[in-house]
This record gives C-alpha cells, sequence and structure tokens, in this order.
C-alpha cells in the first residue's frame, strides 16, 4: 500500500507540474502534499511495525513476569 501512495503522489507532483491553469496546479500540489505527508507515515508505521516485538504474551510469559523473571526463559 506504501508503494502505492508513493506512486501516486509522484503522480501528482508530475501532473502539478504539467498543467497550465492555476486551478488545476493548485490541486495537484495539493494532493502530492497531502501524498507525500500520508507516505512518509505509512513508511515510518512499516519500519515501526517491522523491529516493534510481538504484543501477545503467553500464559505461562505472563506468569513468569508477574514473578520478576524474564519471559522469554532467558534467566
Amino acid at each position: 500500500m506504501r508503494w502505492l501512495m508513493l506512486s501516486i503522489t509522484l503522480l501528482a507532483v508530475l501532473l502539478c507540474f504539467t498543467r497550465h491553469s492555476s486551478g488545476a496546479m493548485a490541486w495537484w500540489l495539493f494532493v502530492s502534499i497531502v501524498g507525500a505527508f500520508a507516505t512518509v507515515l505509512a513508511f515510518a508505521q512499516a519500519r515501526i511495525s517491522s523491529n516493534a516485538r510481538s504484543e501477545s504474551l503467553s500464559s505461562y510469559d505472563l506468569q513468569r513476569l508477574r514473578e520478576g523473571k524474564n519471559p522469554l526463559g532467558r534467566d
């Protein structure tokens, strides 16, 4: 999805610079700015989620956390 957003943003920038009327140029510039913002957030979200730890812990891991031990079993 983020690659599709990037390609649409680049297409909007290209269309912005090839339009002759000011209204069309302003519209495509607005679309490209919004698209660039959304694309940056999408790439940041993908980077963060790739490095994030899994949210779910088993009941055994939760019990080890309550006991003050490492839930991964490496003491």
